[in-house]
């Protein structure tokens, strides 16, 4: 593979960048040399209970600095839906603290009282409590329509995989029979687009890169976008080499696109 053809970057964080607390190893010094190779990037995520200024920080502490426009989350995404879908509807909130940074800082209308919500917005929920899911439930039980940031049930952490926003979607479901109406999450075309935007570039001139078979590479095959599978997170070679839909690529980590630049700049 060559790079001559791609220039931008669409680049998941968790199990890609970074596991947990972690950066992956090499991959500062990767992001360093796209950077310098000149590719536009954007990191794409399916996390929505972080803001787009707690994942800067976050990145920016690995040593890895990114710009605010650079980072797309499905809480952004679930913002961006809101607003031009339904301007005057009022949402209620489950996740952590980041959900509701991010949709404040767009200016989504918060419902004051669970009961008055017009959309319930589901993500994940880290510092879960009984009181929060009860409220959710009693936004559903009144008619809220569900916006889910992503439907995945598991994420790679610290200590391995840990249970993702698909535990709490199917707990809301099932006490309130209510159905999920928007899933904002990648694979979605809301994900691809917002990506595609930002780097103002068409599908075949970028490269998604991440460690999910169901969301990244679904992404890249449903958007006409290449994609290069790392198995730095949460797949293994086999499942990659003998999925339905295969993957453009297979690498190790991020770190080995790092020939391919040097051998673009020999070129």
């Amino acid at each position: 593979m060559t790079l001559d053809a791609i220039d931008g970057l669409i680049i998941d964080l968790d199990g890609t960048i970074y596991l947990g607390s972690q950066a992956i190893e090499g991959a500062k010094e990767t992001m360093a040399r796209i950077r310098e190779a000149g590719k536009k990037v954007v990191f794409l995520s399916n996390r929505g209970n972080y803001s787009r200024r707690m994942c800067q920080e976050k990145l920016e502490a690995m040593g890895i600095p990114a710009a605010a426009e650079e980072i797309i989350l499905t809480s952004t995404v679930t913002a961006s839906y809101l607003l031009e879908n339904e301007p005057d509807s009022q949402a209620w909130l489950f996740g952590d603290e980041g959900l509701h940074e991010e949709l404040k800082s767009h200016g989504v209308k918060l419902a004051s009282r669970p009961e008055e919500a017009d959309w319930l917005v589901i993500t994940l929920h880290e510092s879960l409590t009984y009181a929060e899911l009860n409220s959710a439930f009693r936004a559903a039980r009144n008619g809220a329509k569900l916006i889910v940031t992503n439907e995945d049930k598991t994420f790679p952490g610290d200590g391995g995989e840990c249970i993702d926003v698909g535990a709490t979607i199917a707990a809301i479901v099932h006490t309130t029979g209510a159905e999920v109406s928007v899933v904002v999450g990648k694979p979605s075309a809301y994900m691809a687009n917002a990506a595609l935007r930002s780097l103002g570039l068409p599908p075949e001139r970028c490269l998604v890169i991440g460690d999910s078979l169901h969301s990244d590479v679904a992404l890249g095959k449903q958007a006409g976008i290449r994609t290069a599978l790392v198995l730095s997170g949460s797949t293994t070679r086999e499942r990659a080499e003998t999925a339905e839909e295969r993957p453009d690529y297979i690498w190790e980590s991020i770190s080995d696109i790092r020939p391919m630049l040097e051998s673009e700049e020999e070129a």
